[in-house]
């Protein structure tokens, strides 16, 4: 369960990687649409929570500690602060509808937001891998007898 919990956490970190290529396809797209956020819009909303949900649950039957569960679960509520900027950033336009200053100050939030959520899927991947390393035999001294070669 353990390597699973390692495969788990390595597909979130791909995904949230690729929601960086996603959403500079979505920039530079030309024309401009709507459209042109699909995909990272698709992932961040559905792909990112599903394996986020898959992580926490390897994570508990891999039986990690609680605090490397507790981190596994971060990026959903992570995903959901990234959607409530969005939501804010496209919100604050003028009454032309262009953005304002407020609006690209939470868009750029929104792009901090999800580099904390590469660093703590880092972390959690991190701490997967080192769960998943075979424990190292205890060694013991053996007792040596007076006379016997060492």
């Amino acid at each position: 369960m353990r390597k699973i919990f390692v495969v788990v956490s390595a597909l979130s970190l791909a995904a949230f990687a690729l929601q960086f290529v996603f959403a500079a396809v979505g920039a530079f797209t030309k024309p401009a649409s709507d459209g042109a956020y699909t995909l990272h819009s698709v992932t961040g909303m559905a792909v990112i929570p599903v394996l986020t949900l898959l992580t926490v649950l390897s994570a508990a039957l891999a039986r990690a500690p609680g605090r490397l569960v507790g981190l596994a679960a971060l990026p959903l509520g992570l995903v959901v602060v990234q959607a409530l900027l969005a939501a804010l950033a496209n919100g604050a336009t003028d009454a032309a509808g262009a953005s304002t200053p407020f609006g690209l100050t939470i868009a750029g939030l929104h792009a901090v937001n999800g580099i904390v959520a590469v660093h703590v899927v880092v972390n959690v991947l991190r701490g997967a891998r080192q769960l998943a390393r075979p424990e190292p035999a205890a060694s013991t001294p053996v007792a040596v007898r007076e006379g016997e070669p060492a």
